[in-house]
């Protein structure tokens, strides 16, 4: 009825909150190895029967960088983001987060990451107030009231803080998400088009909040996005995905350089039209096969 007490939740007899607080970590990060890098991917696929989403994927991040992920749709940024966060199962590869292997030790890290998206929805009947409490409470976060109003007053939410969540706008609930993320400073932030449904003044105002919020906390982003300018404005580097594979890496200026491009737009319709692409790069003779999928990754010898 509008209410949720973790406290008197159970899972097999377990509360609720001290399973989700072993989950998430809480209270563990101090202990985590410091280091540069952020995130490690490595050969990462993923396959839904015969369907190929990502394949052979591999980059890394340095810490309190911001990087773009772009591609047309079906192109593999959700799902990798999915694979990032735990969510979704790799069919092979491996993710490494702050030193972590995601596939064994993610409870040691999910305190430190956060996600963002405009399309995934918060429990409709709870107020915008009580899912901010409910998700603050299954990260651990200290002073809840004062982080859910600051983060209130900081993203324009303190009119309609106390209004169900499914009664809200697009823009109203693309801005609730984007507080849910930041409701733990997260360390590592995932973001799938955070400005959707935004007009221009307030998408612009939710750019430079985060700018600032990766200058103060050190964060990492990745962002997929569909807004170019969003990308050239925030990113220092662009990662193009096309089918599931990688198929440029650079900052946005070599980007340009190397599509002969004065805006970011044309390199994307240029990847994803498949005119002017730079000659492929030619894998390692000891590529290995990813998955049992014939046509998903690459062979020794053939081109990416």
């Amino acid at each position: 009825r509008g209410n949720v007490c973790l406290k008197m939740l159970t899972i097999q007899g377990t509360p609720l909150a001290t399973t989700v607080g072993l989950i998430i970590g809480t209270g563990m990060s101090s202990h985590l190895p410091a280091s540069n890098v952020a995130l490690i991917v490595e050969g990462l696929c993923k396959t839904y029967d015969k369907t190929i989403a990502v394949r052979s994927l591999s980059f890394s991040l340095v810490a309190g960088s911001t990087t773009g992920l772009l591609g047309g749709n079906g192109a593999g940024k959700t799902t990798t983001i999915g694979m990032i966060m735990g969510l979704i199962e790799p069919t092979s590869g491996s993710i490494r987060v702050f030193g972590h292997d995601m596939a064994h030790d993610r409870h040691r890290v999910l305190g430190r990451m956060n996600f963002e998206s405009p399309y995934v929805d918060m429990p409709h009947r709870l107020t915008v107030r009580q899912n901010l409490r409910v998700f603050a409470r299954l990260y651990g976060t200290s002073d809840i009231e004062r982080k859910i109003a600051r983060l209130a007053e900081d993203l324009a939410l303190v009119e309609f803080l106390d209004r169900p969540s499914g009664s809200l706008s697009a823009g109203q609930k693309t801005r609730v998400a984007l507080a849910k993320a930041l409701i733990n400073d997260p360390e590592l932030l995932l973001l799938d088009e955070p400005t959707a449904s935004l007009d221009p003044d307030t998408a612009d105002w939710v750019r430079a909040y985060l700018e600032a919020h990766r200058r103060d906390l050190n964060c990492t982003i990745l962002l997929a996005s569909h807004n170019m300018a969003e990308v050239e404005r925030l990113c220092d580097r662009v990662i193009m995905l096309k089918q599931g594979s990688l198929v440029d890496d650079a900052s946005p200026a070599e980007l340009l350089t190397r599509y002969g491009r004065s805006n970011l737009e044309d390199v994307f319709l240029d990847v994803a039209r498949g005119r002017g692409i730079p000659p492929p790069f030619h894998w390692a003779a000891s590529a290995r096969w990813c998955c049992a999928i014939p046509t998903c990754c690459v062979r020794p010898g053939r081109e990416s």
